[in-house]
């Protein structure tokens, strides 16, 4: 198959001479894992002492990896993008918040992000976090089993409420719509609300969409599962499928509470495992919908490959190809140029509150072994390509 990822003239067109410079120092300090422990540290106590660090962690790392302050600022950088034929997915990338007035801005801006998706071409789902909507501890209760206190279950009903208003507003405004997985005890609970919501949204196509996290062993499992109830229900499964994000604390929690870890054996099974999902939804492509999220190149040929295979056309609604913004430009940009639907998760939100979000990319890409290096490689490839030019 032709190598069509290494075309750096493609993946970097939108940058600039000084964007590029940019990337390559950022991507440099985060190759070093002190330096990202450091930087930590200091952002943190920064932020905390009320600093004035606002500006510089702008114009550096947030600019990179986000789109703005606010749905609105993310505009021109979404237009920029479609120029190329990447799409944008809004992500208000606030985390961590713990009071009903967080969960209620939170589906205020998923909703206003689906309303933005609806009028934008450009930005074809919305997309929104379980613990955007409800307590992490909520989740976790509920995931274990235990029994919720009175004022619990009046909290749960506005969890679910919430989940409610924006599916159903997904659904009205015939907008996709990404919910992203998070830690595997409170997964559990949002699995089951995510699949109800499948079971009420997904009757005409895939709406609603859940995440699976394929360092987890028993992930296809639950898909060939669900896929049993859809048939019998007669709904659309819609699925994002990700390697995942939260390997080293599912195991150390795994390891101190004396359980088997969630996690797969070595990579090695991870990539199995994320193939055969996506394997089993190739073939099951006319009642499943799918988001590849993967900065794996092997996988994302691997895709292009059974695409081909099974007669399924570039350019197919029911795949899409996904990575984070500011990160493998030459997956992303490539595939749009050889006319794949592919979108770019898009973060916004106030630079002080999407912190802990930006500390994890940095975290990481230090911790995904060659990750950095190909994206330091290819950095260096078109800026030497462009002095070439001179």
């Amino acid at each position: 198959m032709e190598k069509i990822f290494n075309n750096t003239a493609a993946a970097f067109a939108l940058k600039s001479d000084t964007e590029l410079d940019r990337a390559y120092f950022l991507f440099k300090m985060i190759a070093s894992e002190p330096l990202v422990r450091i930087g930590t540290a200091v952002t943190n106590f920064a932020l905390k002492a009320h600093l004035p660090v606002e500006g510089l962690i702008r114009a550096t790392v947030f600019d990179h990896f986000c789109g703005g302050t606010t749905e609105e600022d993310c505009l021109p950088v979404v237009d920029k993008m479609f120029t190329k034929g990447v799409s944008s997915v809004l992500d208000y990338s606030v985390e961590a918040k713990e009071d009903e007035s967080e969960f209620d801005k939170a589906l205020e801006k998923t909703l206003k992000t689906i309303t933005f998706a609806q009028e934008i071409k450009a930005i074809p789902f919305a997309v929104f976090k379980p613990t955007g909507f409800g307590r992490f501890a909520l989740w976790q209760k509920l995931g274990e089993g235990k029994t919720l206190t009175i004022e619990e279950a009046a909290e749960w009903k506005r969890v679910t409420d919430r989940f409610e208003t924006v599916c159903k507003a997904a659904h009205e405004n015939d907008v996709a719509l990404l919910i992203d997985a998070e830690e595997s005890w409170m997964q559990d609970a949002a699995d089951d609300l995510v699949a109800d919501m499948m079971a009420k949204y997904n009757k005409e196509r895939a709406i609603v969409f859940n995440t699976l996290q394929m360092y987890r062993w028993d992930r296809l499992d639950y898909l060939k599962k669900l896929h049993e109830r859809a048939k019998q229900e007669g709904f659309y499964i819609g699925m994002k499928i990700v390697r995942g994000a939260y390997m080293e604390k599912e195991n150390k929690r795994a390891a101190e509470m004396g359980y088997i870890s969630p996690i797969c054996i070595s990579k090695e099974a991870t990539d199995v495992n994320y193939d055969a999902a996506i394997d089993y939804m190739a073939d099951h492509i006319d009642s499943m919908a799918i988001f590849a999220g993967t900065h794996n190149e092997e996988s994302s040929y691997r895709l292009i490959k059974l695409m081909e295979q099974k007669g399924i056309a570039k350019n197919d609604p029911r795949v899409f190809f996904g990575q984070l913004y500011g990160m493998s430009d030459n997956i992303s940009f490539n595939l749009a140029a050889n006319d794949y639907n592919v979108a770019k998760y898009l973060p916004f939100g106030p630079v002080r509150d999407v912190m802990p979000y930006l500390i994890r990319r940095a975290e990481e890409n230090t911790s995904v072994a060659g990750q950095t290096s190909r994206e330091l490689n290819l950095l260096a490839t078109e800026r030497k390509r462009r002095k070439l030019e001179e």
